[in-house]
């Protein structure tokens, strides 16, 4: 006769099906992750041999089956048939045997805490939930906080009543599912007081991109119900987790690289009276201005994440809680990912917006692609059946009784919710685009309103008025010719870092340090130094609202800065990743919070104090100095040594040596723990002078935009004189070849970074030709580019 009831350590591959559906049991991944540190709620769980008794039992089969038929013959509805199917079970009782097991284990489970009345979690698991290819997320329910016999019961019936909901029944018709040959296993779990403490959900891999080589955590104050229903938006944590061995950890390296502060606007905890065993209340000013989790604590789920994939050999999916009482963290649950991690393969499609129009709301990006459509505003479940078909689903969050309808949709919008809520991990299985957690898209967005929602440009989703044009490429990498020559990607947004991991880059030939400055930092970076000489009242209170939390204001620039530069770097160590520091002319500093107060007008800033001319002045000294603290901590605190700094608009050889000694006095030494220094080589006298500016720095890369105004002597920007300007001109082309023999004579690299190469095969074949060690493209010009410079290899002698 079959175990009915079995403790979670018990629990083998044919115990409870749906564990079945993976590599391992219950059993040995809870002895797998207790051995290695990880905390797990003891508990146990009924198997599904037990479900199949209690339908047996109570005769209800062929009453189940005739409400399925009616239901597929279109004589009943489907909230007519979920309702009548739940009630079968909760009018049923268990057999006697049954409920004496439970009511046994839950006693010996109280004995094990050392409480009479033990609260648990009564948490439900279809045999078809969770596979590999299904999620069938939040279709069955979960029931907190439960505490004596009686209660535990009716919660169980209540579980197995749930297999039958009308978002589940759904659900299962969309996969192809057969209901009967479903079953539902219950576990029960000591409860852990996170309802005085916090909860969320964790990925061991990118949701969106697909990226596998991080976790991704999500963090709420309270019970996690929040965080999965969508509800708040919770903080988010990224971390690296190839460096997070134990000889990194050793060397206190610390691979988070995006911490970003959720609003966090309420929480669930326990209710202390009545009917309801939970409630939702607001969380305090103080908890939303706190992250939830400690760096420490970050690392320590990114562990067990590791922990728990590489036992089931797949991405996955957990939820952890941490107890508000004991502050210790808990593991609770763990299921594969069903969305990326069966997207295989070199084949994938790219997504292109043709033009630009006003952007109406922005949120996080789920998915990849565009969807065009008029709004569909609607605020209640109980509106669902207005929505028109193809059109852009807005509401404030969804829950499973909205599948119906989010599968009929172009794309989701939302108010509320994280990467990792119910809309979130619905709308990626649909393989519909949704920009979530919006703030106000209800209140913005318009009943009919013609819109374009865009997940194609990194992980910060934009809604636009009106239907905008775009292109859709197939990709088969597998096509992709091997070239001698490497090939680099120029990145700038750390919120597309992740959009182009699958590209076969040899690494970053150019990183940005201005588009973090100037669309994630904000503020001048000598107003963090000295924000009392910010004189502009509405300035110094962006200020001190941006930098909230800090006691000092220069941290927010050293952390946001190395956390961008992190997130650029991860995709491709380690394969080198060049930064280059920052290269604003004072028009473009001056227009930062706080920046006119620190910046002069200029008459030509292109030719003004810029570049390197700035790093040892007086007057942005200081700012440098913060640069330099987040590039140090990066390369060795949270461990991309790979990180290769750049100069730009250097002048002088003098210059040269002043940068690098006030960069060595912030603790960046040329040489010491593997740091390589390179140089913009895009002023004449770079060429000219090329042996001493070598003898100076590790490599060279052309900057081929400053190179051809200044030998032409023609203003880039001028649209006057566009036509004139031309990379491809004899004197510039020159100048070209004079560098790359000049740096291969000095021993040093020397690539370029620009668009000439994707623009004109001629150029590419040119510095082919020429010997360059590397070229760096933007991403989008990638795939069509790195044929010309393969077929531009074969034709160069010895090709």
């Amino acid at each position: 006769m079959p175990e009915h009831v079995l403790w979670f350590e018990e629990i083998g591959m044919a115990d409870v099906p749906q564990v079945g559906g993976k590599n391992a049991s219950l059993g040995e991944l809870i002895q797998t992750l207790k051995a290695k540190g990880v905390r797990v709620p003891d508990g146990f769980a009924t198997t599904a041999a037990a479900y199949r008794t209690f339908i047996a039992d109570n005769g209800i089969e062929p009453q189940m089956r005739s409400r399925i038929e009616a239901y597929r013959g279109g004589s009943a509805s489907l909230r007519e048939t979920g309702e009548a199917i739940r009630e079968l079970f909760l009018a049923s009782d268990f057999p006697p045997d049954i409920a004496e097991s439970i009511r046994s284990h839950y006693r010996d489970l109280g004995q094990r805490a050392g409480l009479e009345r033990l609260s648990v979690a009564v948490r439900s698991s279809a045999t078809a939930e969770d596979l590999p290819d299904a999620s069938f997320a939040g279709q069955q329910e979960t029931f907190l906080n439960i505490a004596g016999d009686r209660e535990l019961m009716d919660a169980c019936r209540r579980c197995y009543a749930s297999l039958f909901t009308d978002r589940a029944i759904s659900y299962r018709e969309v996969k192809g599912f057969d209901h009967l040959d479903v079953a539902l296993s219950i576990g029960v779990q000591r409860m852990v007081r996170s309802d005085v403490g916090a909860s969320g959900v964790m990925f061991s891999i990118d949701t969106d991109s697909g990226f596998p080589r991080v976790a991704v955590i999500s963090a709420a104050w309270g019970l996690g119900e929040t965080v999965v229903q969508g509800s708040i938006n919770p903080d988010k944590y990224l971390v690296f987790k190839p460096l997070l061995t134990d000889a990194a950890a050793a060397e206190g390296i610390c691979p988070i690289i995006e911490k970003t502060l959720g609003s966090k606007a309420q929480k669930m905890v326990s209710s202390r009276g009545g009917h309801a065993r939970t409630r939702t209340v607001d969380t305090s000013a103080a908890e939303r201005r706190a992250f939830v989790l400690t760096d420490a604590e970050i690392l320590m789920l990114a562990r067990w994440a590791v922990t728990v994939e590489e036992h089931y050999g797949r991405p996955m999916d957990m939820e952890w809680a941490r107890d508000g009482e004991t502050g210790e963290l808990f593991m609770v649950q763990a299921r594969p990912e069903t969305v990326q991690s069966l997207k295989t393969g070199s084949r994938f499609t790219l997504h292109h917006l043709r033009e630009t129009g006003a952007v109406l709301v922005t949120g996080a990006a789920i998915g990849d692609s565009i969807a065009q459509g008029t709004a569909c505003v609607i605020r209640s479940a109980a509106d669902i059946e207005t929505f028109r078909d193809g059109a852009i689903l807005v509401t404030e969050m969804t829950d499973p009784d909205w599948v119906p309808i989010m599968k009929r949709a172009a794309g989701i919008v939302t108010d509320r919710g994280g990467p990792t809520s119910h809309a979130a991990i619905v709308s990626r299985e649909l393989g519909v685009p949704a920009v979530v957690g919006t703030g106000n898209a209800t209140g913005v967005l318009l009943e009919n309103q013609a819109v374009t929602l865009s997940c194609a440009e990194g992980d910060l989703g934009r809604v636009y008025a009106g239907s905008l044009a775009f292109d859709t490429e197939d990709v088969d990498l597998g096509e992709l010719p091997e070239t001698h020559t490497k090939v680099m990607v120029n990145i700038a947004s750390p919120a597309a870092a992740f959009q182009w991991w699958r590209l076969p880059a040899d690494g970053v030939g150019l990183a940005r340090m201005e588009f973090i400055i100037s669309a994630l930092i904000r503020v001048h970076p000598m107003a963090l130094v000295h924000p009392e000489r910010v004189t502009d009242p509405q300035e110094a209170a962006q200020i001190r609202d941006l930098t909230r939390g800090y006691d000092d204001p220069r941290d927010y620039f050293v952390d946001a800065l190395a956390l961008g530069i992190a997130k650029i770097a991860a995709p491709y160590h380690p394969r080198p990743v060049i930064v280059r520091l920052s290269d604003f002319k004072t028009n473009e500093y001056a227009h930062l919070i706080g920046g006119a107060a620190f910046e002069e007008a200029e008459e030509n800033p292109m030719l003004g104090f810029r570049g390197a001319s700035r790093y040892y002045d007086e007057r942005y000294r200081e700012g440098f100095a913060l640069e330099c603290r987040a590039l140090k901590r990066v390369r060795e605190t949270t461990g991309f040594s790979n990180i290769i700094v750049m100069v730009p608009f250097c002048r002088t050889p003098q210059e040269a040596d002043k940068v690098l000694a006030v960069m060595a006095e912030n603790g960046l030494v040329r040489g010491e723990h593997g740091l390589e220094v390179y140089m913009m080589c895009e002023i004449p006298s770079n060429v000219v002078l090329a042996a001493q500016f070598a003898a100076r720095f590790d490599g060279f890369s052309i900057g081929s935009n400053d190179l051809t105004q200044l030998i032409l002597g023609v203003d880039r920007d001028s649209a006057q004189l566009a036509a004139l300007f031309d990379e491809r001109d004899e004197a510039v082309v020159a100048m070209i070849s004079e560098a790359i023999q000049k740096a291969h004579t000095a021993g040093i690299k020397i690539g370029i970074c620009g668009q000439g190469p994707s623009n004109h095969p001629e150029f590419a074949a040119f510095l082919v030709g020429e010997g360059i060690d590397s070229i760096s493209l933007n991403p989008d010009s990638y795939l069509r580019t790195v044929p010309l410079i393969a077929e531009a290899e074969k034709r160069a002698p010895g090709g």
